[in-house]
This record gives C-alpha cells, structure tokens and sequence, in this order.
C-alpha cells in the first residue's frame, strides 16, 4: 500500500510544480495546495499505513511494538494542515488585492516596478 500513496505522493508533487511554474496566479495557488497535500501525504505514508496495535504503551513497556501505528507524523501532518490552510488564505487574499488593482492574473503584467523596456546592462566597464 505505500507504493501505491508513494506514487500518489510523487504525481501530486509533480502536478504541483506544473501549476507553480505557471504565470496565471490561480494556478500557483492551487499548485501550493497540490505541494502541501504531497508533502502531508508523504509524511503520513512514512509514518506507516498499517492501524494493527493503537500506539498505547502498557505499565512497564519501554517503547512501542513494531506494529503500533507512529503518533508523530499525524501530529506533524494535523499542525501542517492548519498552516497550510492560512498560509493558502493569506495567498489567496494577497491575489485578489492584486488582481482588483491591476485587473490581470497574469505574472508577467503584474510587473509595475520594471520599465516595458529596460536598457541593456553596459558591456564593458
């Protein structure tokens, strides 16, 4: 089962840094929501899949069986959710402010600071 959620892991990873790399600002925030589900994804399958032995140590046992599911990697994932989901909500009103005072998503017309046509570098000193 955790080749199956690796290769999960690996095709939402890839289709995040598709939509990253894209100049529409939509299309990176929902690359940036497609990298944080790989990256919970994936600590969720290093923790292991199995549910046999709940992770619950009895009077005099010194650590967890083998088989008892990992509680580090939920805790990581459940607090990576929670920041993942702000930061998407920060991006997602950064855009819209954007998007109202420029009237464009596109990354290549947002660029108000540049000049339309740059002077080139000197090539010599």
């Amino acid at each position: 089962m955790e080749a199956v959620f690796s290769v999960l892991v690996g095709l939402f990873a890839a289709t995040a840094f598709y939509l990253i790399m894209s100049r529409h600002i939509v299309r990176v925030l929902l690359g940036m929501v497609l990298l944080g589900n790989a990256v919970n994804l994936g600590l969720f399958t290093a923790g292991r899949l199995t549910r046999e032995v709940p992770p619950i140590m009895m009077n005099g046992e010194q650590t967890l069986s083998m088989a008892a599911a990992n509680p580090l990697p939920q805790a990581l994932i459940l607090t990576a959710i929670v920041i993942s989901f702000s930061f998407f909500a920060f991006l997602l009103v950064l855009s819209y402010r954007a998007y109202q005072d420029l009237d464009t998503d596109d990354t290549d017309e947002m660029r108000l600071a540049e000049p339309k046509h740059p002077p080139l570098p000197p090539l010599d000193y």
